[in-house]
């Protein structure tokens, strides 16, 4: 059975990245969500905007509505795409778990980075 998940973003990316590999990673099961396996996405909101405060509301929110993981997109915590991850972003997931309970999990990322791609390309055709 599919693991629900629910996804909040970095709403200053959203009109930079539409989430299609947020999506696309969890639906297969790759990056964070690998050992969950294939996920369906129940939620995908923004943080609310800085400093990220309305982050914690929206996770309890993507909780109450069926969400058994909540993930912090990469955007947040890896800084994808712009190169600049959230300065908040250690503030957030401290708050989330604080709120949802130490035994919910929270995923810190969604995706590997440009630049941890980029990477692994390179050491395979090494």
């Amino acid at each position: 059975m599919k693991k629900k998940v629910g996804i909040i973003r970095c709403q200053q990316t959203e009109d930079l990245c539409p989430g299609t590999k947020d999506f696309c990673y969890a639906s297969e099961g790759k990056g964070a969500f690998e050992p969950l396996g294939t996920c369906e996405v129940v939620g995908f909101v923004s943080c609310g905007g800085c400093p990220g405060k309305r982050a914690v509301t929206r996770a309890q929110m993507l909780k109450d509505r069926g969400a058994e993981v909540v993930a912090l997109t990469s955007c947040i915590t890896k800084g994808t795409p712009i190169g600049f991850p959230c300065p908040n972003k250690g503030m957030m997931l401290r708050a989330i778990r604080a709120r949802l309970g130490e035994d919910f999990p929270v995923l810190e990322y969604t995706h590997p980075s440009a630049a941890e791609l980029k990477a692994a390309e390179e050491a395979a055709k090494a």
